[in-house]
């Protein structure tokens, strides 16, 4: 017979997982200042294999609209620069030697609206999740009445399950809101 707690926790799990990614996913999208986040995706050829750039380099802040990039060997320089610009960021690398910077340029009115749209994509895909994981959930407590659980402790658990939905949602809602924020600010 079906563990209800185990299914629900279950359902909770794929839903917080969800969540997650969708937070991985905003924090990726360029909000008009300096994220070192938009340099996971890059790689570089590091003696022969290709790594994350931040395994041979320090990525930091300095202010708002810089990133600096500072490389442990000095050889990395050229391999970096080129990795950027083949890049997606969009953003030319500016180097003397020591460091290399990435200066962030102020968005624009309709690079923010687009921007917007993308994120609020993000979040519709992340409620779709969130709805999969509570139909399967039923789902599975529906099988479970056949196999002898009481109605009554479906329904029960159909209600929680509904909760559970309902606070994930919500958290969806508040990353949206406070990324679309972030990206508005001028």
């Amino acid at each position: 017979m079906l563990d209800v707690k185990q299914c629900l926790a279950d359902c909770e799990e794929k839903m917080e997982m969800s969540v997650m990614h969708l937070e991985d996913a905003l924090s990726h999208i360029r909000a008009g200042k300096a994220n070192v986040h938009i340099l996971d995706e890059i790689r570089v050829n590091s003696y022969g294999s290709m790594v994350p750039l931040n395994n041979v380099s320090a990525i930091t802040t300095p202010d708002a609209r810089t990133i600096a990039i500072k490389p442990w060997d000095k050889q990395m320089f050229r391999v970096i620069e080129k990795a950027i610009i083949d890049s997606s960021v969009g953003i030319m690398p500016e180097s003397n030697g020591e460091i290399i910077r990435l200066a962030i340029p102020p968005l624009t009115e309709e690079r923010r609206r687009d921007l917007t749209k993308q994120c609020s994509k993000e979040a519709e895909e992340c409620k779709v999740a969130i709805r999969n994981a509570r139909r399967d959930g039923i789902d599975k407590l529906k099988k479970a009445i056949k196999d002898g659980l009481s109605e009554d402790v479906e329904k029960d658990a159909e209600n929680d399950l509904q909760k559970i939905h309902d606070k994930q949602v919500k958290k969806v809602e508040e990353l949206l809101a406070a990324k679309n924020k972030e990206i508005m600010t001028v």
